[in-house]
């Protein structure tokens, strides 16, 4: 499993989240509190929005807490935007494509979770990738083949939409060919405008997700980066969120498969 952070509000230096919390993104990637894999150091990555429509993304093999060029950026660079995500394989190689976010045109995109028996099902899901799409294929993830295949959902006209058609998608396919859990997903993505974060699961260990609203902004995180208690708020299994600098919007994601599942879960108890 994967840790990340995610900033939308007033203009911050990266560090600001990546760096300087007591319990920052560099902390977790050596000590996660709130996954089974407290590691994470099969790379990292951030994107940020500037003053382009597109993201710019910075991403790299090594440990987060080893590479002093992230250092650097994170120190120099601002962004009113921004998204950063240190990996923790569930199988597939170290490699640049693989680290996340993922990034196309607008959208950007970061996941923790699994896909059950991915090794199993990737021809399904590479199959549903459109193929003026494919071509963005970089790397071997179940995490990119979700994203692209939610871009060719219309994940630019339904952000929320898309992405939980998807998921339901390859969960059913999961459930046929791949593994259990066939689908644990906790997933931020964005279009340099707004930030969407979600959390499911085909079972009750959905991965975690919070957000803290602060005066100038808000910030939405795999795991919380202090220790002020009463500030994060828990998003439930089944909900997403779409945050604006000043705002948080909940909507409902995959609610009722969700609940059903859990039905299943409480009798077989």
């Amino acid at each position: 499993m994967c840790r990340w952070a995610a900033w939308h509000g007033a203009p911050k230096f990266l560090e600001n989240l990546i760096y300087d919390p007591v319990h920052s993104l560099i902390d977790q990637s050596r000590n996660a509190l709130s996954c089974k894999t407290a590691i994470n150091a099969d790379g990292f990555g951030a994107a940020w929005y500037g003053e382009r429509e597109t993201p710019c993304v910075y991403k790299d093999i090594c440990p987060a807490w080893s590479d002093a060029n992230l250092m650097q950026i994170a120190r120099h660079v601002r962004s009113p935007l921004f998204m950063a995500h240190v990996r923790a394989s569930t199988g597939t190689a170290t490699t640049r494509g693989n680290c996340h976010p993922f990034a196309v045109g607008r959208w950007a995109f970061m996941h923790n979770g699994q896909i059950g028996g991915y090794d199993r099902i990737r021809k399904h899901l590479d199959a549903l990738v459109p193929d003026e799409l494919y071509k963005h294929r970089s790397g071997t993830t179940d995490s990119e083949a979700l994203f692209l295949i939610a871009m060719g959902e219309g994940l630019d006209d339904d952000p929320i939409g898309a992405m939980a058609r998807t998921v339901s998608k390859i969960q059913t396919i999961a459930e046929k060919h791949g593994g259990s859990p066939a689908m644990r997903f906790a997933a931020s993505w964005s279009n340099g405008k707004r930030i969407f974060a979600a959390r499911y699961a085909s079972d009750h260990l959905a991965p975690t997700l919070f957000f803290r609203r602060f005066d100038d902004g808000v910030s939405v995180v795999s795991e919380p980066y202090d220790d002020v208690t009463g500030c994060w708020e828990e998003v439930r299994p089944g909900q997403a969120i779409e945050v604006s600098s000043d705002n948080v919007v909940f909507h409902s994601f995959l609610s009722e498969r969700y609940e059903a599942v859990q039905q299943e879960v409480r009798k077989s108890a």
